[in-house]
């Protein structure tokens, strides 16, 4: 009789937590479902082609080869069959690359002062800053892109006031350009930068500021021990939601460079369009999605060693 009382008791406990985790399976499985179909299923197809043949007329033959993962970074002789390095591929890599990282430090030098005042506004005012910052994402992004375009042609709102003041005396060619591109990904990403850094600003311990300012440290001082080491998890956000999007932006690059200087996302999307070569458009397109988990792995180290510290 002494036995069994706690042997009942840890079959009931059993069998409460094989209902609780049958009913969190059911909770989270129209999740699973949805992930599966609308994520897993399609990485796992551009995983197959990328892996095959390319046909003669687009699709994939159902041959296993290599090529394509080869193709990246080299390209075979049309003389001699020979591998060596894709000077294109390579040079629209650096390009993308390039652009990227100056999109994500010009939205960081914008996004920073920008994020700081609307941080140290009356917590009533806040909200209307915000708001106006978000009012781009209000519309699309290929209307916003023609925007620009209009702003920054040869006869648009740039030139004229430059002409105006007396700065140019003729139009500065800067559509279709890599300045069109990168203010074009610097106007369209600018809120991903805003938002984090306010986001970590708002919690600031702005006494910790005064602080600096009565140990007689001066405002880049403060700057630099105080505010950017409080609010790096910010920093490191912004920059990744910017450059995450910005090398493999499409419509920005299409629209204001206009096709003159290729970048990865519209390198990927010609290879399953005008090139036809499906299996090298899947492991491009997988290539970049490796290097955004390398920049979000990058990120969760950052943050969790973060966290760490200041519970330490």
């Amino acid at each position: 009789m002494s036995t069994s009382v706690p042997e009942t008791g840890a079959t009931a406990a059993q069998s409460a937590e094989r209902r609780a985790v049958r009913t969190r399976w059911l909770l989270v499985s129209p999740a699973v479902v949805i992930i599966g179909c609308v994520g897993i299923l399609p990485l796992s197809i551009i995983l197959l082609y990328s892996l095959l043949e390319p046909a003669e007329y687009a699709g994939v033959v159902w041959t296993f080869s290599p090529e394509a993962w080869m193709g990246l970074v080299l390209e075979r002789d049309i003389f001699d069959d020979t591998l060596g390095l894709s000077s294109a591929h390579l040079t629209i890599y650096t390009r993308s690359i390039l652009q990227a990282l100056f999109t994500t430090v010009l939205t960081l030098i914008f996004g920073f002062p920008t994020a700081y005042f609307i941080a140290t506004r009356p917590a009533k005012e806040r909200n209307i800053w915000l708001f106006l910052v978000t009012i781009p994402f209000w519309t699309n992004l290929l209307i916003r892109t023609f925007a620009i375009m209009l702003i920054v042609r040869d006869e648009g709102l740039v030139n004229h006031a430059l002409i105006n003041i007396g700065l140019i005396e003729k139009p500065l060619a800067i559509l279709y350009t890599d300045v069109a591109v990168a203010i074009g990904l610097v106007y369209a990403y600018l809120p991903f930068m805003v938002l984090p850094l306010y986001a970590s600003m708002e919690k600031l311990d702005f006494r910790l500021v005064e602080a600096g300012y009565d140990l007689y440290a001066n405002r880049r001082r403060v700057l630099r021990r105080v505010i950017v080491p409080l609010v790096k998890p910010g920093v490191i956000a912004g920059c990744i939601l910017v450059f995450i999007p910005s090398i493999g932006a499409y419509v920005t690059p299409r629209l204001l460079g206009g096709g003159k200087n290729m970048m990865l996302g519209n390198l990927i999307a010609n290879q399953f369009g005008t090139s036809r070569n499906w299996p090298l458009g899947s492991a491009m397109a997988l290539a970049l999605m490796g290097l955004v988990m390398i920049a979000l792995v990058i990120y969760v180290r950052n943050v969790t060693a973060a966290g760490q510290k200041s519970h330490g």
